[in-house]
């Protein structure tokens, strides 16, 4: 029902109402970052090699949280598709947004494992398996598609300087690693023979195929920092990005190696267990030390005036597969000294996405993080 007012002239005019929905126009795939920052949180915690009293019902809490995120940013994006679709086009032909494409594949995987682990806590195994089988099979297909989609536009259209890469290149490249790491839960649920194999081996491929897009991408990444200096500072939190594929490489040979033994032939299975440690422990270095780095280049950027975007939530999910990594070391391993960097990353992760997420909602309140991008400020010139 429209609302009418009087003007001066006595004439009646269209008053707008008092609450204005927020406008889809501006809302890119990066908010898919919010589901994957919200699930890790539940799946870290679920894998940590330590028992806290009470934890076990916050990560419910966390995995139900994850689970209503991802309804409503899939639905978001779906209307935004609808409405805007001009703008969606237009984000794919943006080398700057069209990687987080890559990260609804994400949020799809990581609610379907929290589902698993924590999830049927509340609607019981079975349920659980069947939504993880579902959400893991569309994950896993847009986790590919992305994969090879992404780098096609890159060569094709986007065509982006030399010295211009950017760690949000790795997030299409990184999907199918998630997929590597949460698959090998699904091994137990089929029955021995064929199809565990086959499971199993498919998640080796693409732990593969992802582990060796990305040693690819790295060095450009390092080389435009060497040479360009550090990143703008709304974008430095994106340096977190590359403990992505390095924590779920390692969660992933980890998992692999757990569910070796009932799906591959004995000689290979205590092959597969034995590459976990020594593929696992000298890339888990790697990533702390790209931690330090990323950690002193962020505080660089803090201290001259780095405010909050929506790349904040680049500390959340990478984060998180480092926990799951350190945990699986820990388990194959025995030392505890993985055990106790398993829980001080955790802490770490979780102060991460409080922050996050509080200053996400202040935003969305504001409605500063659906508004359209400010145009350059023009350029003033003196007469005088």
């Amino acid at each position: 029902m429209a609302i009418f007012s009087q003007t001066s002239t006595g004439s009646p005019a269209l008053r707008p109402p008092a609450l204005r929905l927020p406008s889809l126009r501006h809302l890119g795939p990066n908010w898919y970052a919010t589901v994957m920052g919200t699930a890790i949180v539940a799946t870290a915690g679920a894998a940590l090699p330590v028992e806290v009293p009470g934890l076990r019902t916050g990560l419910v809490a966390v995995w139900a949280l994850s689970a209503l995120l991802l309804v409503l940013v899939l639905t978001a994006r779906a209307g935004h598709w609808v409405l805007h679709r001009d703008q969606g086009l237009a984000h794919l032909g943006d080398p700057a947004v069209a990687p987080f494409h890559g990260c609804m594949s994400m949020a799809l995987l990581a609610v379907g494992t929290g589902t698993l682990v924590v999830g049927r806590d509340v609607i019981g195994h079975p349920a659980a398996v069947v939504v993880d089988v579902l959400l893991f099979t569309a994950g896993t297909a847009t986790a590919l598609g992305a994969a090879v989609a992404i780098p096609y536009l890159m060569v094709v259209r986007h065509r982006p300087d030399p010295g211009t890469a950017s760690p949000v290149w790795l997030l299409p490249l990184v999907a199918p690693m998630v997929s590597a790491a949460v698959g090998p839960l699904l091994v137990p649920e089929l029955s021995p023979g064929q199809g565990r194999e086959a499971l199993l081996l498919a998640c080796y491929a693409m732990f593969g195929l992802s582990l060796l897009a990305t040693l690819m991408v790295l060095p450009l990444v390092f080389a435009r920092l060497v040479h360009q200096g550090p990143l703008p500072l709304a974008l430095t939190p994106t340096l977190f990005l590359v403990l992505g594929p390095l924590g779920q490489s390692t969660t992933a040979v980890n998992q692999l190696a757990d569910m070796a033994p009932g799906a591959v032939a004995a000689p290979y299975a205590s092959a597969l267990g034995a590459f976990a440690v020594l593929y696992g422990v000298p890339v888990m270095g790697f990533a702390l030390l790209w931690l330090a780095l990323s950690a002193a280049l962020v505080v660089r950027a803090m201290r001259r005036g780095m405010g909050f975007t929506m790349t904040w939530w680049g500390f959340t999910f990478p984060v998180g597969t480092c926990v799951t990594g350190a945990a699986g070391l820990a388990r194959h391993t025995g030392l505890d000294a993985y055990t106790w960097l398993a829980v001080a990353l955790y802490a770490l992760l979780v102060t991460a996405w409080a922050v996050a997420g509080v200053r996400t909602l202040g935003g969305l309140f504001s409605g500063v993080l659906l508004a359209a991008p400010r145009p350059p400020r023009p350029a003033t010139v003196r007469t005088t």
